[in-house]
């Protein structure tokens, strides 16, 4: 079972700072993944010509014409960096600019399952890539994970994404807010995601094993890892990597981590 965590930065290239949803599709399809967990994902957003970058994820991991399953969760109502506030639940904000993550799946998902955490209450120093870019002080944002009940090659996986806080020690909290809640979900359990956290501190913090150590971000020169497929020991003890690849792609910040996940003997 191939998985992968990508900040897909709304499917901007530091190439020459657009979002073309072709290559973006292509991007996704070159991925090749059984399931994919998705951060910094547009629907309705002006500067991503109004597309629902999700919906073309599963188009682009679809097969014989049939798109994936997906869903997306709404983070923010509001362009991130602008004017938005914390989304209430999907039904909110819809016609509107959203913000948020997503999960897209190959194989049939049984049950859906969110948790909303709130943003941080302090404005933290935040680098932003590309021109006019440098150290700004942002707001933080609410945050969300999203978990799917999946049918896979071994029987049923829990898979969950997130896009944990950019704020010090915000990020720790909402980290282990988050596994303590997965763990309620069918085991195994796997987490996919922009976790903002340095990869000597993940599995300390959250109790769970660490799939794949490798530089992450940013995307031209990975230095350090953000991004991180973690498994519950408890819950999916059986689990380990069976090839790890970040490979450099023309859309995003950083780079899409890929796992092949097999059962150990």
């Amino acid at each position: 079972m191939r998985v992968a965590t990508f900040n897909v930065m709304h499917g901007r290239s530091l190439d020459d700072g657009r979002v073309d949803v072709q290559r973006f599709e292509r991007v996704v399809a070159g991925l090749d993944v059984d399931v994919l967990g998705l951060q910094e994902v547009d629907r309705g957003q002006a500067r991503s010509g109004g597309v629902d970058l999700a919906g073309v994820a599963a188009r682009a991991l679809g097969r014989g014409g049939v798109p994936a399953v997906f869903r997306f969760v709404p983070a923010v109502v509001g362009t991130p960096g602008g004017v938005f506030r914390a989304a209430v639940d999907e039904r909110d904000g819809v016609g509107e600019p959203l913000y948020g993550v997503a999960l897209v799946s190959r194989w049939p998902v049984r049950e859906w399952w969110v948790r909303r955490l709130p943003a941080a209450p302090v404005r933290s120093p935040v680098f932003v890539p590309g021109p006019g870019g440098g150290l700004v002080w942002l707001r933080d944002e609410p945050r969300v994970v999203l978990a799917a009940v999946v049918e896979g090659p071994w029987g049923v996986v829990t898979v969950a994404t997130t896009h944990l806080s950019f704020v010090p020690g915000w990020n720790v909290r909402q980290l282990r807010s988050a596994v303590g809640a997965l763990r309620g979900l069918p085991g195994p359990r796997v987490l996919l995601g922009d976790l903002n956290v340095p990869a000597g501190l993940v599995a300390p913090v959250s109790g769970w094993r660490v799939l794949a150590r490798c530089a992450t971000y940013p995307s031209s020169s990975p230095r350090v890892q953000l991004d991180h497929v973690l498994v519950d020991p408890r819950g999916g003890g059986a689990l380990v990597a069976g090839g790890v690849v970040a490979p450099r792609v023309s859309v995003s910040d950083h780079r899409p981590l890929v796992v092949e996940l097999a059962r150990s003997s």
